[in-house]
């Protein structure tokens, strides 16, 4: 393969990567905890876009349960995050391997 297919590839990719970023922006992901007392939205960018909260957790003596099940949910919703980065990935890179480490998004 000469340099320039290698160029036309990496571009090609470039652009295809891009596609998928702002596709991802607009897809969301829900995590939950506590059997859905706490609920997290996030975009496929991992920004967070909502949370809700079951009212029996809003007493005073709960303060410590509610955090918890929101750092929960939280974390639930960033693994599908990246389970969904991971998916349109492979769709994007035709499955060649990526270094380790190597964040494209």
């Amino acid at each position: 393969m000469n340099i320039m297919q290698m160029m036309k590839q990496a571009q090609e990719i470039q652009g295809k990567i891009q596609e998928v970023q702002q596709e991802l922006a607009n897809q969301e992901v829900e995590g939950s905890s506590g059997a859905g007392l706490v609920t997290v939205r996030m975009n496929g960018k991992g920004e967070l876009r909502g949370l809700s909260v079951d009212p029996s957790l809003l007493k005073a003596d709960e303060v410590d349960v509610m955090e918890d099940l929101i750092i929960a949910a939280h974390t639930d919703a960033k693994a599908k995050v990246e389970t969904l980065m991971a998916e349109k990935m492979q769709d994007v890179t035709g499955g060649l391997p990526l270094p380790p480490g190597l964040k494209l998004f």
